[in-house]
This record gives structure tokens, sequence and C-alpha cells, in this order.
């Protein structure tokens, strides 16, 4: 088997990925890859609860902010269903010190940053320009530009080496997300280039959902897509991203190889896209019905609920408490949205340059003419 292949489930693709969560709610102990490396997991109770409360979380906030697409509310959105685990795994294995690239995905992610979920909203929504402070949150902002956050990220990871951030179990790493769609764009290539000639403190933790939009993968790869590390000079390995367990495991493991000096992985995270591209998007258009309904099959919160049931970790009342939880947030979360206020058209202008330009003003002493030049008019 290449690097990184392991032979677990019967679900498992062509070639295997690393699965210590099976759908149907059993524990797989720990996993051996090809190279050696054996990836395990030891949780409380309280950690594996912990995990099924933000599972869950997400994917209510995730159904609230499609809701109030679908309402007028938000001018798009891109939803998480079915990637859960891939998300919360890999977000819960990050440190405190650590820094992620996301596409416009990753809200699981980011609420397991300790960050307001509401912050994505006034992207979506159009009342500010998605800007957070990247550096308070280590959480840089959505990128719609597709792979572009690879070379942000291999930056911002080869700036860390250079200060000296690498090397020892507490130095720093960086993890980039993206799609399989992103994967055929030139930069995703050119971040591998670098980042596995500078030896980048970096992980690649590509969210393979099966379709790039409406390309499936066969269309895009004749090679199962964590092979292609090996060209670039750094591992890779595939997991099941349905597996919140071996999400965490591997990238956890990669994440402190980056940290103590080792070096780039490639994480391809096998799940699959539930719903919709985006808002924009229709699926029946190229996907058929069966297909969804065998990945319902392998449902990331379903396992774990599972599992939770069968080592009495939680009961009925634990489930429905962690369910109304996540509906009150939702609920809170909705509100606030709509409260949100309308900026004024003029403030487009206020963070284009850090101090200004000529230019700039000149935009705005124009526009701001125009505006005045309809007030009594009734428009």
């Amino acid at each position: 088997m290449a690097n990184g292949e392991s032979e677990v489930g019967a679900d498992a693709p062509a070639g295997g990925f690393v699965q210590l969560l099976t759908p149907e709610g059993e524990r797989v102990d720990s996993v051996t890859t090809a190279d050696g490396t054996t990836y395990s997991v030891d949780f409380t109770d309280e950690e594996y609860r912990g995990l099924y409360r933000d599972l869950v979380t997400v994917r209510r906030l995730d159904s609230e902010a499609l809701a109030l697409q679908r309402q007028g509310e938000l001018g798009l959105w891109a939803s998480l269903l079915g990637q859960e685990a891939a998300q919360v795994g890999s977000g819960r294995a990050l440190r405190s010190q650590d820094m992620a690239f996301p596409t416009y995905r990753e809200h699981g992610v980011l609420y397991t940053r300790g960050i307001d979920p509401i912050m994505p909203f006034g992207l979506f929504r159009g009342v500010d320009q998605g800007g957070w402070d990247a550096n308070e949150h280590k959480f840089n902002g959505y990128t719609i530009v597709i792979g572009a956050q690879t070379l942000h990220a291999t930056g911002y990871a080869m700036g860390v080496t250079m200060d000296g951030k690498t090397g020892s179990p507490d130095g720093e790493a960086v993890i980039a997300y993206f799609g399989d769609g992103a994967t055929s764009q030139g930069e995703v290539n050119e971040a591998f280039v670098w980042s596995g000639v500078f030896n980048a403190p970096i992980v690649f933790f590509c969210q393979n959902n099966q379709y790039a939009i409406s390309e499936p993968l066969e269309r895009q790869t004749r090679i199962p897509l964590y092979r292609r590390a090996t060209g670039f000079g750094f591992p890779g390995v595939r997991i099941d991203g349905n597996d919140v367990l071996a999400s965490y495991a591997v990238t956890r493991s990669a994440l402190d190889r980056a940290r103590q000096g080792e070096g780039p992985t490639l994480i391809e995270a096998y799940t699959y896209r539930m719903g919709a591209h985006t808002s924009s998007d229709d699926p029946t258009r190229y996907r058929i019905a069966s297909e969804v309904e065998s990945w319902k099959a392998k449902d990331p919160i379903s396992r774990l609920k599972a599992f939770l049931a069968k080592q009495k970790i939680g009961d009925d009342d634990f489930f429905d408490e962690v369910d109304e939880a996540a509906k009150q947030l939702a609920l809170d979360l909705r509100e606030r949205v709509l409260a949100m206020p309308d900026p004024q058209p003029v403030t487009m202008f206020d963070h284009v340059y850090p101090n200004g330009s000529p230019d700039l003003d000149e935009q705005r002493r124009q526009f701001t003419d125009y505006q005045a030049s309809f007030e009594g008019s009734g428009h």
C-alpha cells in the first residue's frame, strides 16, 4: 500500500482510509498506516460528549443559516451539511497558538475556535466585508477565491519558521482548508511546492466531498488525492471524513509533526457534501438520490450518537438536552442576524486602504454628491 493507506472499514474507498469509528458506532482502538504511524484517541467520557455537542450544534446553526437564506435574509450560504466531523475533529485538534486558513464553508472550524458564530453572517448578509481580527482568533477571514488561502497559509507558515516558532512540542503550526475541486487550481499546487521545498509547518486539509460544484471526483483526478503529496515531497494520508475521531487523531498528529519542524502533511478527508454546493446550486441536476441515501448511512452524528449510547456515555436525556441547547442557540443567532443594522453605502470606502488615498477621497466625494442628488426626490 502507498504511504498513508490503511485497509479499515467495509465502507472504505479503494486503498482504504484511517477510521476509528465505524458508521455503526463501533470503536477501532488504533490504526497503523503503511508508513508506521499509529493513530488513536484517548478521550474522557465528557470529551466524547463534547464532540457530540459540537457536531449537533454546528449542524443546527448551519440549517438555521440556510433557512435564513431561503427567506431572503442572506444573499448566499455555503452549507457544511455532512462535513461536520471533518471540521469539528480537525478544529478541536488545533492548539491555541495554531493558525487556520478557511475557505467559505468552515463554519464548524470557526465554532471550535471559540469565535462567535454570527461572525460570517455579516459577510453573507452583505452588511460588512467579513472582516474579523485574524490574529486575535487565529482564524483567517473566509476566502471566496478558490485555493487562494493555501498560498496565504504557506506564506504565513514560512514566516512562523523564520520567527523561530517551530522545533518543539510547543511550537506553532498552520492548517489550510480546501475542497477537492481546489486541488485542480494552480494556487494549491504552488502552495504544495513552496511548503515542501521550505519545509513549512503546515497541514493541508482537503475536504473531499466528492464534487467540485457539479464535477465528480473522477473528472478531477486519476489517483486518490492524498497520494499527490508524494510528488511534492511530504506525506499524505486519507481519513474517513465522517469520523470525528479519525479527523482529530490524524490532524493532531500532522500538526505536531509540523510544529516540531518535520514539515507539511496533506490530509484527504473522504466525506460527502449532503446539501448543495451553495444555496444557489441545484445538486439534483448532477447526482442521483440513491447516492445521497447511501451516504446518509455514514452520517457523522448518527455514528457518534450510536457509540455514546452503546457505551452508556450518553442517554436520551443527554441527547434531548443537546438538541434543545442547539435549537436555542440557533434561535438566538436568527434574532441577532435579523437585528444587524444596514450599513450606510458610503462606508464601503472606509477600509480600502489603511491610510486612505487622494483617489479614494475623490471617489468618496463623488459618491456622496451622487447620493445627495436624490434627497427630496422621493427615491
